[in-house]
């Protein structure tokens, strides 16, 4: 039996980058939650700020770790999988990638332990401030990141010459036309991540009565994030795909499938894409929407997917519905959003029952949204690494063989399978062994344990808490 070695290496790729892309797009928001947690502690003294951030910390902790162990592979599989690909870009991937590491990983690596280990060691302004450059140095790598992967996208700034690629411009090639707004829509994509974990397991905490005062505080600050950053994101959205229809126009027709370029385009709700038969077997779609939308005129042309041949366009089914994927969860999250701000002006925010039952059930909604997206914008760009410049076809290994992929992702699988469980089961146990210290007032309050699971006890452990009751707060 014989292999692709090209489809192999994209599904490697793929399986590497969608288990590892969770992990910074919650560290990212939640680093930065931290650095909030850590600002609010030192402004009003609060015990309840440093309990939460020394809680969240933990899970950071572990969740950057996984990130790490679980990205660090990425790199390789250039020179393994894509060498011709690494030797054509090399004048300005390898740069930039050298860039992420010199910015945000000593940043990142300089911090760290004195956010981790040094909460009681050094004066509350340096943990603060260790707080806010560790925050920082999640920002810059996903700068960096976004500049490598939005340029083969959108190149700008560089040529081909004789198959190598040299830089003409680095203002344009890092400021490429689409990493705007993909930066944005990522690093909302990271707030609303974070956002929905702490929700979902304050709600859990809530209902099980365990640090009731500290964990009413965090639903608070994360649902009005939530209310406020879910429709942005939709708003975000609108605009990267504005941006996708001047210069991925193929890309954008297989979001939407639509085949011919035409006016009056309908928004499909659901249809059944066939690349065989170049056109959709059956579709269901509200008229004229996508024109409006895409075009903000009724009438507005959209081009259609064969306006490229079958040999470059992208799989379209795939990207049809990872992008309604993604689309559906953001209209989840406003919904609930919405529902959040409803019981707050009721009074009931606060009070058992089935928001607080289902919210936690919301945690994976934002991971999935954003492998959704990652599949949607790096499916849509296929047959191309470098967007109109340099195919998959032309960046794969040449001594590559089909066996030798389907070996090497076997065993990533394997591998991921293992950290996954463990870390899996680590962030479990420290989340089922609940929050540091007790509620103010008692006995235990502000007790610092130093290892990472010898906080609190279970949860049922607790002190009975008083009933929940609704506040603005």
């Amino acid at each position: 039996m014989e292999f692709d070695p090209v489809l192999i290496s994209r599904l490697q790729f793929a399986f590497v980058v969608s288990f590892h892309a969770i992990f910074p797009v919650f560290t990212i928001g939640l680093a930065s939650y931290i650095a909030l947690l850590e600002g609010l502690h030192f402004k009003t003294g609060n015990p309840l700020w440093a309990q939460l951030s020394r809680f969240w910390t933990k899970v950071f902790a572990v969740a950057f770790g996984m990130g790490v162990v679980s990205g660090i592979v990425m790199s390789f599989q250039f020179g393994t999988n894509w060498s011709n690909f690494a030797q054509a870009s090399a004048n300005f991937l390898g740069p930039i990638l050298s860039y992420e590491v010199v910015t945000a990983f000593f940043l990142e690596a300089a911090f760290l332990g004195v956010l981790l280990f040094g909460r009681d060691k050094v004066p509350r302004g340096t943990h603060l401030f260790a707080a806010c450059m560790v925050a920082l140095g999640t920002f810059v790598s996903a700068f960096w990141i976004l500049v490598a992967n939005s340029w083969m996208h959108t190149p700008a700034g560089a040529e081909f010459r004789d198959g190598i690629l040299h830089v003409t411009s680095w203002t344009e090639a890092i400021f490429n036309p689409s990493f705007p707004y993909r930066f944005t829509h990522m690093a909302v994509a990271s707030f609303l991540t974070g956002s929905f974990v702490v929700a979902g397991v304050s709600a859990w905490y809530l209902l099980k009565g365990h640090r009731v005062e500290a964990n009413k505080k965090a639903l608070s600050m994360c649902l009005w994030m939530i209310l406020f950053l879910a429709p942005a994101q939709a708003v975000i959205g609108d605009f990267h795909g504005l941006n996708t229809l001047e210069y991925q126009p193929t890309k954008l027709a297989a979001m939407e499938g639509n085949w011919e370029t035409q006016s009056n385009v309908p928004l499909l709700l659901f249809a059944l894409p066939s690349k065989e038969a170049q056109g959709n077997l059956f579709e269901v779609g509200i008229p004229s929407l996508a024109s409006i939308i895409l075009t903000h005129h009724a009438d507005g042309v959209v081009p259609g997917i064969n306006e490229a041949s079958p040999a470059e366009q992208p799989p379209v089914s795939i990207v049809f519905w990872s992008f309604r994927a993604m689309v559906g969860i953001g209209f989840l999250m406003i919904a609930f959003g919405l529902w959040g701000l409803v019981l707050r002006m009721r009074r009931q925010l606060y009070e058992p029952g089935l928001f607080h039952r289902t919210l936690p059930f919301m945690i994976a909604a934002p991971f999935i949204a954003v492998v959704a997206g990652w599949v949607t914008t790096e499916s849509g760009r296929a047959p191309w690494l470098v967007y109109g410049m340099l195919s998959f076809a032309e960046g794969v290994t040449p001594s590559l063989s089909g066996w030798m992929a389907v070996v090497s992702l076997i065993g990533y699988m394997a591998v991921y399978a293992v950290v996954y469980a463990a870390g899996g089961y680590y962030l479990w146990q420290v989340v089922k062994g609940g929050m540091d210290g007790s509620e103010p007032g008692s006995d235990e309050a502000g007790a610092h344990p130093k290892r990472p699971l010898s906080g609190g006890g279970p949860i049922g452990d607790a002190a009975p808490a008083a009933p929940l009751k609704g506040d603005w707060t």
